[in-house]
């Protein structure tokens, strides 16, 4: 068993080197998939990915983080491969990703990602959807063409992860609609709509580097717990985050009406902040008003959720599952420098502010 990570070790990883490692290795090949697209398709996606502006012309957007690129092909080399074997697993796992936001920011009514208009704001909801698909089609079409025996294992754990993922969304649009989520259940969504593909991401390399199952087991447990930090991580922003740096609307979930963690956790607290907040939000609910609510207006939310203790509570509940995720790399026998860039990896995620 592979000695711990210590901070300073971890501290000496350059995240932003392993993050554009996966990027980099990645975007070459995810370019190539996408052109296979009918037009206007192509053109649709191509937009999304940043690479083209609504006109058409060449465009150096935001791409996002990256971090399920770089954890996949940081998988390969668990089993000692070189991180090139796992490229195609990469580009499988962004091609799902990207084909679960084209969906959610329709689904979310969202208009911005990532400070530009998003696609069905631009090109419209049919385009959005059908993009979406083709992108889901192409990442089982990347896996199954390398036609070996890891690459099927790699699909199945893709397509698993696919279907938990498209449960999330499932829970998560339903609970939009109930007074009442418990953290479980929150949980239970959040571990479904994140965790699942981050728990894809960190071991699809390592099965097309031809690791056992308890090998990939092992490394999903530290992706699903990282996905749930990342998620906590990602509630917060989306209450108290600069729009600067997100790239969306201010109380960006509470004008959506999202049952967050920070939500659900103020308003299982208990204690006279808790119960005026679920009034509120059993009142907005029901208001024909609620889409000109005034910034004023969400900020008492959110100063609500607070004091209830729902921010508090998140943060730590990211740190906890960051500490699970460390703590599942134990079961993997890797090389230490490998085992220190998946504990960075974790590290970045509980600090970013985007």
């Amino acid at each position: 068993m592979p000695p711990a990570s210590t901070p300073a070790r971890r501290s000496a990883v350059d995240v932003t080197a392993l993050l554009e490692r996966g990027r980099t290795l990645a975007t070459p090949v995810l370019r190539t998939a996408v052109d296979r697209l009918a037009p206007p398709m192509d053109t649709v996606a191509a937009y999304h990915f940043g690479w083209i502006d609504a006109a058409g012309n060449p465009a150096d957007g935001d791409g996002g983080k990256a971090v399920r690129p770089a954890l996949a092909v940081l998988s390969a080399e668990v089993t000692g491969a070189r991180p090139e074997v796992g490229v195609p697993g990469a580009v499988a796992v962004e091609l799902v990703h990207n084909f679960s936001l084209l969906h959610d920011d329709l689904m979310d009514g969202d208009e911005q990602r990532r400070h530009r208009d998003t696609v069905w704001k631009v090109h419209g909801p049919a385009q959005a959807i059908l993009v979406g698909d083709a992108l889901f089609a192409l990442a089982n079409e990347i896996l199954l063409e390398l036609g070996t025996v890891e690459a099927g294992r790699a699909t199945r754990r893709l397509t698993a992860a696919s279907r938990a993922l498209i449960d999330g969304q499932a829970q998560d649009i339903s609970y939009e609609h109930r007074d009442r989520v418990s953290v479980e259940e929150c949980l239970e969504m959040e571990g479904n709509k994140t965790g699942a593909l981050l728990a894809a991401s960190s071991s699809i390399g390592a099965v097309l580097g031809g690791a056992d199952d308890a090998t990939a087991d092992a490394l999903e447990r530290y992706g699903y717990h990282l996905g749930l930090s990342f998620q906590a991580v990602d509630d917060l922003l989306g209450i108290w985050g600069d729009p600067e740096a997100t790239g969306k609307q201010t109380w960006s979930d509470l004008r959506q009406r999202k049952k967050s963690l920070p939500v659900v956790a103020a308003l299982a607290a208990g204690g006279a902040a808790s119960e005026k907040l679920g009034e509120m939000l059993a009142a907005d609910a029901k208001s024909t008003d609620f889409e000109n609510f005034s910034e004023e207006e969400f900020a008492a939310r959110a100063a609500l959720i607070e004091e209830a203790g729902g921010r508090d509570w998140t943060a730590e509940e990211a740190r906890r599952q960051h500490t699970v995720a460390i703590e599942a790399l134990d079961a993997v026998d890797m090389p230490g420098r490998v085992r220190d860039a998946f504990a960075a990896l974790a590290d970045f995620v509980v600090v970013r502010k985007r």
